[in-house]
């Protein structure tokens, strides 16, 4: 049998996700359980200081290991900031960047989260992030490395799927005016990949996205500036089918035969031809076409079906 191609390897990789290894849950707990205990203290900061809960909360999941870290523990600070000249508070000593670095140490774990507001409110290499929308969290993330918050290259991303994961934006709503709050609402649910965008995937050659719960073909065309009925139509279904998640949805017509080496197709249990079309991203029609096949056909196991 011929190699799986990307995206038929996407799907089953997305299904061994689902059965996350217990140490994934755990993680996950403890990602909950800090946000669960540290939200209200975020958008009381946000409140005070104009940062948003979302970026304060991820950074603190981020820096602490969820209030896990050693320097977590044992001195309260939650978001990593090293002594520098100004600081005139208790220190530790751990090793970072370079051995046996100084860190700030807090009574409480309100201290630390204080601190890091001011310590960006009052840093004037963050100044240009306070003229950004409370809601625009991936201009903070990237604001936040490129002014050299963190060494970490992936610092941003890291931030923004931390945020899009445990959907932290929701708390920055909180800071802006019921007006505002409202406003946001009613946009967000009319464009709901304004906070969370899906991500775009290549194979066969073909620009494609991963189907979640609750989406529509009409919505996703919103969001990629397709008609919706065009859309479904470029993945040979009607407008009003029931997208599951992990269906892959292509952003544009499907070739009309597949790419090399893909050749030939032997059915295995619970595939459809529609399945296998998608799949090696061929245009359904052409499928049947190349195999000489009528739209009454069904598949059996160990059929050969060709691709090219």
């Amino acid at each position: 049998m011929k190699q799986c191609p990307r995206t038929c390897r996407f799907l089953v990789l997305l299904a061994l996700l689902l059965v996350l290894p217990a140490c994934v849950q755990a993680q996950r707990s403890y990602y909950h359980q800090y946000i669960k205990k540290y939200a209200p203290l975020a958008v009381d900061q946000m409140k005070r200081y104009n940062i948003p809960a979302s970026i304060t909360l991820a950074q603190g999941l981020l820096e602490s290991g969820a209030g896990r870290s050693r320097l977590a523990r044992q001195s309260n600070n939650h978001f990593g900031i090293k002594c520098h000249r100004s600081w005139r508070g208790r220190k530790v000593y751990h090793d970072d960047d370079a051995p046996d670095e100084c860190f700030r140490a807090y009574r409480r774990v309100e201290d630390s989260y204080e601190d890091h507001s001011k310590f960006l409110v009052n840093g004037p290499r963050y100044a240009f992030l306070f003229k950004l929308k409370i809601t625009d969290y991936k201009g903070w993330a990237r604001g936040l490395k490129k002014a050299g918050y963190a060494t970490d290259r992936s610092y941003a991303n890291r931030l923004i799927s931390i945020i899009e994961d445990y959907n932290l934006y929701k708390y920055d709503s909180k800071g802006m005016s019921r007006r505002e709050a409202r406003r946001w609402q009613r946009l967000i649910k009319k464009k709901p990949w304004l906070v969370n965008p899906h991500q775009v995937y290549i194979a066969n050659d073909l620009a494609y996205v991963v189907a979640r719960d609750g989406d529509n073909f009409r919505l996703l065309g919103g969001e990629f500036g397709i008609k919706g009925k065009k859309l479904a139509s470029y993945n040979d279904l009607e407008s009003d089918y029931s997208l599951q998640p992990g269906d892959v949805v292509y952003l544009k017509k499907k070739n009309k035969r597949a790419q090399k080496p893909y050749t030939e197709h032997v059915v295995r249990e619970g595939d459809s031809m529609h399945g296998i079309s998608q799949i090696y991203g061929i245009r359904l029609k052409n499928l049947y076409r190349m195999n000489r096949k009528d739209g009454d056909y069904v598949p059996l196991v160990g059929d050969r079906l060709r691709l090219r």
